[in-house]
């Protein structure tokens, strides 16, 4: 399996290639030159646990590692977490990525990817510096999976003021003296625009060694696709066999964690249908209701991990809407740089649906679902039950575990959430990095650190 650019000008790359390199020097994202068929191997893969899923799954992307070396990567990944499919009714199923640990879903890709940079780091002897942007959720993860590593910093920009307190803290408390959590003034898509520019400094990148943990990497997308697998193996008969099929409702901001279910339906698996749920920041609603691709400024919601209006991986969304011409996507790139917005009128309104969530239908999804349901639900989640067709399966991906929003839930239903991992970080004293919101400051930043 090799990998070429959504942008054309970069191709033939292995996994473990294009996963070092992160962002292609062209620009562009990586994506699979071919798509593997997993239909034939999903009876084969009904009883495995999570760990043998991943390791047969990404065996079908990652042809540089011998079986038994990705065996143990994915076990030094995935031994500890699971990814079970909870039945709220009839037809009605959640999917609780929660249970790793930063208790997010982005623990299913970063996990993940800080073993495979252990990995690239003892392979080449070389040391790494790890630069990527968050909001919310992705750079806990990542710190998560890479804090104390030998061989690698880790220097996270982050939203300041704009993501809970508990996201901060899990970023902020680690004690870790190769975690540099910094806190800028702007939104995530202002800290994406500065990692993608420093990226785009091909002589700067080389020289730092830098990789990408964002989303932009595309083993964090296939590491998501697993979940998806899983998730369809865990449904009933029934809802398999649906007449309608199963329609999965993907809470999203940056357009990865739906491309990765998309993918695997490119790939074989059984899922006609997404529906993308974004909050009051919506461009992703406004791109699949209108065609309209338009950036505006970010809109503070309680959800927060939610709050952006640049989708990075809507690029690899577009490679395939253009039958892989890079070209034609590399346009359109340009486009939207000079211009600030694009058209797009023929995606299939079959494969995918939006809705839109502001903060006041957040509420009252979590009081809902916990008065039908006794079920409690993050305000991410919360934006994917905002409209649920009755006649059909639904598969609700729960993102993250409530007890990261406690003054959201406490606001809407009046009760506590709380988990143990979260409480003990209130006692410990946060260590930041707080910097000017430009690429060189940023640059400066990680030269004096690396």
């Amino acid at each position: 399996m090799l990998y070429q650019s959504t942008r054309g000008q970069s191709a033939g790359l292995t996994f473990t290639e294009a996963f070092a390199t992160g962002l292609a020097p062209d620009g562009g994202l990586y994506v699979p030159e071919t798509f593997p068929d997993v239909g034939p191997l999903l009876a084969g893969w009904q009883d495995k646990s999570y760990p043998e899923l991943a390791h047969g799954f990404l065996s079908l992307f990652d042809t540089v590692h011998t079986s038994a070396e990705l065996r143990q990567l994915v076990d030094l990944s995935y031994a500890d977490f699971d990814a079970p499919l909870r039945t709220l009714r009839d037809g009605l199923h959640v999917l609780e990525l929660f249970h790793g640990p930063t208790l997010a879903f982005k623990d299913f890709g970063l996990q993940l990817l800080g073993n495979l940079f252990e990995d690239q780091i003892r392979r080449s002897g070389t040391p790494i510096n790890v630069l990527g942007a968050t909001s919310g959720d992705t750079g806990a993860a990542a710190i998560s999976g890479l804090a104390n590593k030998q061989g690698v910093n880790v220097f996270i920009l982050y939203p300041d003021g704009r993501i809970s307190e508990l996201q901060e803290r899990q970023m902020t408390c680690t004690g870790a003296d190769n975690i540099y959590p910094i806190p800028i003034q702007g939104s995530f898509d202002d800290a994406q625009r500065i990692i993608k520019e420093i990226f785009g400094d091909l002589d700067f990148k080389a020289k730092h060694g830098l990789s990408a943990i964002n989303s932009i990497n595309l083993a964090r997308i296939l590491a998501q696709s697993i979940y998806y697998v899983s998730a369809w193996l865990q449904l009933p008969e029934a809802d398999r066999n649906h007449p309608k099929g199963p329609e999965f409702i993907v809470p999203t901001g940056n357009f990865g964690n739906v491309l990765a279910g998309w993918l695997t339906s490119k790939m074989g698996l059984p899922i006609p249908s997404f529906q993308i749920a974004t909050n009051q920041n919506d461009i992703m609603h406004r791109l699949f209701t209108t065609g309209d691709y338009s950036p505006g400024s970010v809109d503070p919601s309680l959800a927060p991990s939610m709050d952006i209006q640049v989708a990075s991986n809507f690029e690899r969304y577009l490679f395939y809407l253009r039958d892989r011409d890079g070209a034609a996507v590399a346009a359109a790139m340009d486009q939207l740089k000079v211009k600030g917005s694009l058209s797009i009128e023929d995606f299939d309104p079959d494969t995918f649906t939006a809705t839109r969530s502001n903060d006041a239908d957040i509420r009252e999804a979590i009081r809902l679902c916990h008065e039908q349901f006794d079920y409690v639900i993050d305000p991410h989640t919360a934006c994917g039950f905002k409209q649920i067709d009755p006649d059909r399966p639904s598969v609700v991906l729960s993102t993250a575990h409530p007890a990261k929003f406690p003054e959201t839930i406490t606001d809407s239903i009046g009760i506590e959430s709380k988990h143990p991992t979260l409480e003990a970080l209130r006692p410990k004293t946060p260590l930041t990095y707080p910097t000017e919101p430009t690429v060189e400051a940023i640059r400066a930043l990680v030269e004096k650190h690396s």
